[in-house]
């Protein structure tokens, strides 16, 4: 934990002296559609199927403009992830909740286009940077008409049974910006394996995936 504030610390005061030389900036927010993409591989068996649950993310951009199309954009982002899984079998129901806390540090190269006055279209690209903050895997289950809830926080470390802290992927997304105010779509692939899945399993990949409608305002 103390490497994580360390870290985060680092990141924030880096960010700190980026916006000092930006040229403008972007307070953005929205709601966050988080899931796993498991690939179980050949000897891995996964009983959980993972869906979509819903979160929020939230943080700050700093724009640099290169050109009159180009644009570089790196921000600090406040992201949840995670999933929801469900299962029903012979009247044993258990629903599962596993909600990831990041701060993402996503690294854009946006491009831009008016389509008429005040109003462009945008799409952006680039690679990003998470640092697990914090965790909680909520479980209800149900027997019989008797109904059972447990909260377990997340342990992030290199034991089998932890998270890796540290998650490395691509972003992407378009959008439109009308005046100072922009909305738009964006999607998170997480190209790290988060898990800790022994080394003779070196063909099972558990990755986050994050599908992002954002709003925002350039001041």
């Amino acid at each position: 934990m103390k490497k994580c504030i360390i870290i985060v610390l680092i990141i924030i005061a880096g960010f700190c002296t980026i916006q000092s030389q930006a040229q403008s900036f972007i307070l953005k927010a929205g709601m966050s559609l988080p899931d796993f993409y498991v690939n179980e591989g050949e000897d891995v068996e996964m009983t959980a199927d993972y869906m979509m649950r819903t979160g929020f993310h939230a943080g700050l951009s700093a724009d640099f403009t290169l050109n009159k199309v180009l644009s570089f954009e790196p921000g600090i982002m406040f992201s949840s992830k995670g999933a929801k899984s469900s299962d029903n079998d012979a009247g044993y129901r258990r629903d599962v909740v596993v909600a990831l806390y990041y701060l993402d540090i996503p690294l854009l190269l946006r491009a831009g286009k008016a389509i008429s006055d005040g109003i462009h279209i945008y799409a952006a690209a680039g690679p990003y940077a998470g640092v697990g903050l914090s965790g909680k895997s909520k479980i209800t289950s149900e027997f019989s008409g008797v109904e059972e809830y447990n909260e377990v926080d997340v342990e992030w470390g290199d034991a089998e049974e932890e998270i890796k802290r540290l998650e490395f992927g691509a972003t992407f997304g378009a959008g439109l910006e009308i005046g100072s105010f922009f909305i738009g779509a964006g999607y998170d692939l997480g190209i790290t394996d988060i898990s800790n899945i022994p080394g003779d399993h070196d063909d099972f990949d558990f990755k986050n995936r994050v599908l992002r409608i954002t709003a925002g305002y350039r001041f």
